[in-house]
């Protein structure tokens, strides 16, 4: 495999796996198929589901960087949560008491995002343009938002938070939404990429999502995987959490 810099070519990114064990097994099997040589995860390792030490132990093992994301940021005490919904604070809650030491100091310690210099890419949970706020980017206007920091964008900009597949491809001035299928880099644009939810997918569509960037070829692939999801739901009613965690995983939304 040929090397850009220090950095290797082909790039495995996830998001959103949201303690679901079985969906993240899955996504790493279908990985070794992809020849990815360093994986980076986008954050939202814990909530909802019901294997929040067995997702952390294995992300912290294989990704080279992780995103904090904002159930990471409620269960290790850097946001207030309050807000949330009752059962979802019910989720965090017994996550927090769930994670082994070492898991929630890992939590404490996770960036707000990663820029990759040799390859212009950046890594966030949601938008860039204020990263503690975890800001969804999931529809044009949204993306427009980031159109005063488009100097300051990476070329390729990778976020999680929706559990969409979405891409927007920034110029100057304007912002166009493409459909979320493989596509190559164009010169003289800007992407914002969602790479939709490895743990709980939003879309319609039960299948565990994941990516490949290529950097050789400037070619971003969306990929998905079937994966057990009645053991993942199981999990979550085991661990007494709210039922629509379970159902939920079966219809993809």
């Amino acid at each position: 495999m040929l090397r850009y810099g220090t950095y290797v070519m082909r790039l495995g990114i996830f998001s959103d796996i949201h303690a679901n064990y079985e969906a993240l097994s899955a996504v790493l099997e279908a990985f070794k198929h992809e020849s990815v040589d360093e994986f980076y995860c986008l954050g939202d390792v814990v909530g909802y589901g019901g294997s929040p030490n067995e997702c952390a132990d294995i992300v912290r093992e294989v990704a080279k960087a992780t995103i904090l994301g904002n159930h990471d940021a409620a269960v290790a005490g850097r946001m207030d949560y309050s807000y949330y919904y009752e059962a979802a604070r019910n989720a965090l809650d017994v996550h927090s008491d769930m994670l082994s030491p070492a898991n929630t100091a890992w939590l404490k310690g996770l960036p707000y995002n990663r820029r990759l210099k040799e390859v212009d890419l950046e890594l966030c949970h949601g938008s860039p343009v204020r990263l503690e706020e975890f800001d969804y980017i999931f529809a044009p206007e949204q993306a427009r938002e980031c159109l005063p920091i488009f100097d300051s964008l990476a070329e390729l900009t990778l976020i999680g938070h929706s559990h969409l597949c979405k891409v927007f491809a920034l110029t100057r001035g304007s912002v166009e939404e493409l459909p979320a299928t493989d596509f190559a880099l164009e010169p003289e644009r800007k992407y914002i990429v969602s790479v939709g939810s490895v743990g709980q997918p939003r879309d319609y569509d039960n299948r565990a999502s994941f990516t490949v960037f290529d950097t050789d070829e400037r070619r971003f692939e969306f990929k998905r995987i079937e994966y057990d999801i009645e053991s993942a739901a199981q999990k979550v009613l085991d661990a007494r959490l709210e039922k629509n965690f379970a159902n939920r995983l079966y219809i993809g939304v």
